[in-house]
């Protein structure tokens, strides 16, 4: 696994826009922009404040993105925003240009098969953490430092947290931690490891059987480290993650899991009846799991560094989550 340079203090980060643009928050985009312009220059590429759900065609989008992976100036890459197309203009990525010029990638949401057929199929490390426009929280939660110290290589163990936001999902205005919290498990303590893999389910599921993600390739090159997965479920129901997580299971994806973490749902839904858990249970077997876990959507999300190896250890209800870069 190739880890890139972390950018250091003064160093310039680009920003481009895979899938949509932020032309509809401009405020709070320059907001978070001001939050990591304490520790780094920003350079944004020309359609990142658009407001549209596509920034701009896929070819302009893969364009761009290439052009902050040769940009020498450039440390690390930011996407700006979430949206729904980015699965678009994976084949209008230069991924040899990318290869060639390894640097750190984050995004959050539909980023996620960019991240990870970095990660899986061309074996470069990728943080999902949070979009350019995410740090403008407040309160400033522990975790978007947490974020912030990972993308400039200070690594730190991440916790669980113990109180999570009882607002609204996207409410304006502050936030208020005030709703007590714990993971939910098939286990009542694990102490586990294993390569870090995973993303936003709604958007792992596209790529299943595509070119993009050859994961029985990526179980078959890590298979002594074994892997911890990871799911972020915006608003996939209940039964649409349970078959997708079949579907996984039978393209071997499961192969070799020490641990399955399932973040909170941030919509969650039924047509059944049947709970997250249930889905988890039926479709996971004997794998241990975790659901309400701080992954995902929900304020007060860990950053997980895709392809490194992670270290779990959870008793309870609490967890610690760090990461070793080999």
């Amino acid at each position: 696994m190739y880890y890139p340079a972390f950018p250091q203090k003064g160093y310039t980060l680009g920003i481009c826009a895979p899938s949509a643009g932020v032309g509809r928050k401009l405020e709070s985009f320059d907001q978070s922009l001001a939050v990591l312009r304490r520790t780094w220059a920003v350079k944004e590429t020309k359609s990142v404040r658009v407001n549209d759900l596509r920034s701009t065609d896929a070819a302009g989008r893969a364009d761009e993105l290439k052009q902050l992976f040769l940009d020498p100036e450039v440390s690390a890459v930011l996407c700006a925003s979430g949206g729904d197309f980015l699965y678009e203009i994976l084949p209008c990525v230069d991924w040899k240009a990318i290869v060639d010029h390894p640097k750190w990638i984050m995004g959050a949401s539909d980023p996620t098969s960019l991240l990870f057929t970095l990660t899986v199929k061309y074996g470069i490390s990728t943080l999902y953490g949070h979009n350019a426009g995410a740090f403008d929280m407040v309160p400033f939660h522990s975790s978007l430092q947490d974020c912030l110290d990972i993308l400039a290589g200070r690594n730190p163990v991440q916790y669980s947290n113990d109180l999570i936001s009882s607002d609204a999902p996207f409410s304006d205005g502050p936030l208020h931690f005030d709703r007590p919290h714990a993971w939910h498990s098939s286990v009542n303590e694990l102490h586990a490891s294993g390569r870090c893999t995973g993303g936003c389910i709604d958007v792992l599921k596209d790529l299943i059987g595509t070119p993009y993600a050859p994961v029985r390739e990526y179980i078959d090159q890590y298979a002594e480290d074994g892997f911890i997965w990871y799911f972020d479920d915006f608003a996939l129901s209940a039964e649409t993650f349970y078959l997708t997580l079949l579907q996984m299971k039978y393209a071997g994806w499961f192969r070799n899991a020490a641990a399955v973490l399932i973040g909170r749902v941030i919509f969650p839904s039924s047509n059944t009846g049947m709970t997250y858990e249930e889905a988890a249970r039926r479709a996971l077997g004997d794998i241990p799991f975790f659901t309400e876990a701080d992954i995902g959507h929900t304020p007060g999300a860990m950053t997980m560094i895709n392809g490194a190896v992670m270290n779990l250890d959870y008793f309870k209800g609490k967890a610690k989550v760090s990461f070793v870069l080999r």
